[in-house]
């Protein structure tokens, strides 16, 4: 069984560690200096609320807009329950497990900076849900990932409480039963911690984590995929050339055109004489445009890994400094933008993608229309691409930025907020969306590959083809399709 600390290390967390604690199987624990900081942020807190004559707010304050009003000591507890309860207003679609566990490891390892004032055990809790595959059901919308993603974070910490519902053991039960169940008492909540755990960017960064943990794997796919379509397509090779895509120097285009040549060594239809002198952009321009998605790519990452290795509730704790500071890193914006720009790039490879699937089904260079020997008594591929059309249609749908949206809330006081999570939740869309048309370009490559000559490709696209065809086979007469593109899809997916 693997096992991950939890340490305040800086930058501990990368994306790809983190999906591979949450589909693992690994196990999480917290380290000695997470422990060392948690116990003593909370005594620090526990002083001083004793000894503060000022506000403090969240903490012997109400929230947002209520943050003039004080609380009595004896109800600071119940100011913490009742905050929990109030903001769980989830609603849409349930979560994914994986990306509920992504949450719960997200607010785990944001919890253990000792920044944030929660007791031990409160922590301790949450990596006992993760350990034991507890998961909360948490719902798609509600997030204006401003003061964090407070209504998702409700949900998720409503059955540390003993409230809400949880998945345990594909049974989706009252949190309090699955509590009896282990042992466990529902957790009094005190000072300050409803707000750590509801205040954050949890729902927003497990999102954006997963997405770019598969895009670096799809942008793989695509490059492999485009230059079987390219050999498929009879197409040049003078545009991956080093020197006319290095003297522009984005590194994007530099790095996939080397891709892209290697992808093609030894193929003997790449070297052989071409009648067109060029080709369309959707082959021409593979560098170009595969590289500005990896571009963006890189830019997003390192501001994900940032995210996902911070505290990001309010007020943050400084014990050291004797001093607690309301500000604003719950803020959804650092990565909302960046979300936003991911989604736009992920939808441009589809849209290019699916340009190529056009090209191989219209019946040029030699290829007969719509793929198939008796074109007219069998429609072939025409229908496929139309399924990529409007699959592509969909994303471009889903690309207007909705970080350029704020609606105040609590009566103004959150004048300003992201929307980061609609950002989150739509990338996810548009990257399942891309795999799909990715998906239905390699069936579409393939098919025309067969007629072009399979054999005589390079070895890498003939090891890709030989593979394929073991799940996917060339389609003679018409058959029905949607069986053999969902195979497709799962090939892009998990084979690439």
């Amino acid at each position: 069984m693997k096992t991950h600390t939890i340490t305040t290390s800086p930058y501990s967390l990368s994306v790809d560690l983190a999906c591979r604690i949450v589909s693992e199987g690994y196990k999480i624990e917290l380290g000695a200096d997470a422990v060392e900081r948690i116990e003593k942020c909370r005594a620090f807190l526990d002083e001083k609320i004793k000894t503060c004559k000022e506000p403090l707010y969240g903490i012997t304050t109400g929230f947002g807009s209520l943050c003039n009003i004080s609380i009595n000591a004896d109800d600071l507890s119940t100011l913490q329950s009742n905050l929990v309860q109030s903001h769980a207003c989830g609603v849409g679609e349930t979560l994914a497990p994986e990306i509920v566990r992504m949450m719960l490891l997200l607010k785990v390892q944001s919890l253990s900076y000792g920044n944030s004032g929660v007791q031990l055990a409160t922590v301790q809790r949450l990596v006992d849900f993760f350990n034991n595959d507890i998961i909360p059901v948490v719902y798609s919308q509600g997030s204006l990932g401003a003061s964090g993603d407070l209504a998702p974070l409700a949900n998720m910490c409503l059955p540390l409480i003993g409230l809400g519902k949880v998945l345990y053991k594909g049974e989706v039960r009252d949190s309090a039963d699955v509590l009896a169940l282990m042992g466990w008492e529902p957790l009094t909540l005190m000072s300050k911690e409803g707000l750590a755990l509801l205040n954050g960017t949890q729902f927003m960064s497990a999102h954006a984590t997963w997405a770019v943990h598969r895009a670096r794997r799809l942008f793989k796919a695509a490059n492999l995929v485009a230059a079987m379509s390219l050999e498929a397509f009879d197409g040049r090779i003078e545009p991956f050339g080093d020197e006319v895509n290095r003297v522009r120097h984005h590194r994007g285009q530099i790095e996939v055109a080397a891709d892209m040549r290697t992808l093609l060594v030894g193929s003997a239809l790449i070297r052989r004489h071409k009648e067109h002198v060029q080709d369309p952009y959707s082959f021409r321009c593979i560098p170009q445009v595969h590289g500005a998605v990896l571009d963006t790519l890189n830019y997003v990452a390192p501001i994900i890994e940032d995210e996902i290795n911070s505290p990001t509730d309010n007020p943050t704790i400084f014990p050291e400094l004797d001093l607690i500071v309301s500000a604003g890193n719950f803020h959804g914006e650092p990565i909302a933008l960046p979300m936003d720009s991911l989604c736009v790039a992920l939808s441009e490879l589809a849209n290019i993608s699916e340009r190529r699937i056009y090209k191989l089904i219209g019946g040029t260079r030699n290829l007969p229309s719509f793929l198939v020997a008796k074109p007219g008594l069998n429609s072939g591929f025409m229908i496929a691409q139309y399924a990529a059309a409007s699959i592509v249609n969909q994303s471009k749908g889903l690309c207007w930025p909705t970080s350029c949206d704020s609606i105040p809330s609590s009566q103004g006081q959150e004048d300003h907020v992201s929307m980061g999570s609609n950002s989150a939740t739509k990338l996810l869309r548009v990257l399942d969306n891309t795999t799909r048309v990715l998906g239905i370009e390699l069936f579409t490559a393939a098919q025309a590959l067969d007629f072009r000559g399979a054999a005589e490709s390079s070895p890498r696209i003939v090891e890709l083809h030989t593979e394929f065809r073991k799940r996917v086979p060339f389609i003679d007469v018409d058959t029905v399709m949607s069986p053999l593109i969902e195979e497709s899809v799962k090939f892009v997916s998990s084979c690439i």
